[in-house]
């Protein structure tokens, strides 16, 4: 991939720029774009770890009407998928590309749209007390999806808004209008609300990150210890859990994805992609 890359920025014959605002322009676009990511999905398929494992049939054709007929949104990914499935991981690569890069992209996450449920949590003791009294922590009905849509919507318009903040300190408490996010070119949302009904319409893109369950199973139980100061007897409690709540509300959005990503991909290589992904649509003449 560096290869390609490298190949884009040191080609002699540029292609002249052309008139986006102009529907020729985003025909043009569209096309060049397609082409690119047809190279790019050849050059993933003799990789010694793809990064794709599916991609739906039509996606690309989608993809470009979505250029031509609606060049004033603002474009929105999801990256959804099962917990400790790799979507944190791909995220926080994905923002690192993008301060080297100074690319016009805002990452945000659907953790600061759960519930307040302080009240909750000191009723029952403790957060994990409130699980095993049956709360559904993953339930659509555990999110503020109202909240949600209304500032993906905004986003998407162009207007910047101000997130909740759930605090991940077993409290339950959420912040409203805590966070400023930015309304970028592209924003790309993170976490399993994003494919809820009510607000999965909303993305332009939907990925789908999976990862085989025993090295989820073995990145949660090593989150959950080392970051998040659980006993093992307590992870592995929850990890029944939300293994049980991935099967019921994330694994059937799997077939509504436009893209399924392996979350064990490396991630210089998916570093390398996003790279050639910003050559390509900053390197005309």
């Amino acid at each position: 991939m560096q290869g390609l890359i490298e190949k884009e920025l040191s080609g002699a014959d540029k292609i002249l720029k052309p008139d986006f605002a102009s529907r020729a322009g985003r025909e043009f676009l569209a096309y060049y774009l397609q082409t690119k990511f047809k190279q790019i999905i050849a050059f993933d398929k003799k990789y010694s770890t793809p990064i794709f494992r599916e991609i739906s049939p039509d996606f690309i054709s989608r993809f470009s009407k979505r250029i031509i007929n609606n060049p004033s949104k603002r474009f929105l990914i999801s990256i959804t998928g099962e917990s400790a499935a790799g979507k944190s991981t791909i995220c926080r690569e994905i923002a690192k590309v993008i301060e080297q890069l100074s690319m016009p992209v805002t990452v945000l996450t659907t953790d600061n749209y759960f519930n307040d449920i302080s009240s909750l949590i000191a009723q029952y003791g403790t957060f994990d007390n409130l699980r095993d009294s049956g709360y559904d922590v993953d339930a659509p009905s555990s999110f503020q999806l109202e909240v949600l849509r209304h500032d993906l919507q905004d986003l998407a318009d162009g207007l910047d808004i101000k997130s909740p903040m759930y605090l991940p300190n077993g409290t339950g408490v959420s912040i409203p209008s805590a966070i400023s996010v930015k309304s970028s070119k592209i924003i790309v949302v993170e976490g399993i609300a994003t494919m809820y009904e009510d607000v999965k319409e909303v993305f332009d893109v939907k990925i789908y990150v999976e990862t085989d369950d025993d090295v989820r199973k073995k990145w949660f139980i090593e989150r959950a210890v080392g970051e998040r100061n659980q006993d093992v007897n307590n992870a592995l409690k929850h990890w029944d859990y939300i293994m049980k709540a991935g099967e019921k509300y994330v694994k059937p959005f799997r077939k509504e994805s436009d893209i399924v990503i392996n979350g064990k991909s490396d991630l210089k290589y998916f570093a390398q992609i996003l790279e050639y992904i910003h050559a390509i649509t900053n390197n005309f003449q």
